[in-house]
């Protein structure tokens, strides 16, 4: 039988990813909705800021009830987090859209997973500091 805290820290990643999945799903039916009416940076932007919202409620209430950080701190820590996801998720976008001429929403999908990876790191270690 596995120690509590390895049960606990299985079930932390399993609310991660079922809370990112939902935040990544938020964002890419944001874009998939903006993207013929703007630029598809734009709309990329749009549906992170959507997405921000249930990514930082689902991880803060869930995939890191257990935070010794306040609702405030931790908010702002993953605001800088989610910013940093962004600047990655965006830049990465841009290069397979703009450089390498994918598709939108394939370019879309994979900038999501290296931010994915990155914000974890982040959320795990500094804003929702155990």
């Amino acid at each position: 039988m596995p120690a509590p805290s390895l049960t606990v820290a299985r079930q932390n990643a399993l609310w991660f990813l079922a809370v990112g999945g939902a935040a990544a799903l938020t964002h890419l039916l944001v874009f998939s909705l903006t993207q013929h009416q703007m630029w598809p940076e734009l709309a990329n932007a749009i549906g992170f800021l959507v997405a921000f919202f249930v990514s930082f409620f689902g991880h803060r209430l869930l995939s890191f009830r257990d935070a010794s950080t306040s609702v405030a701190q931790s908010f702002q820590r993953f605001a800088v987090t989610a910013l940093a996801g962004f600047a990655t998720n965006e830049a990465m976008f841009v290069l397979l859209l703009r450089g390498a001429g994918w598709p939108a929403l394939l370019a879309l999908l994979l900038a999501l997973l290296g931010a994915a990876a990155q914000t974890y790191f982040l959320s795990r270690f500094w804003a929702f500091r155990r």
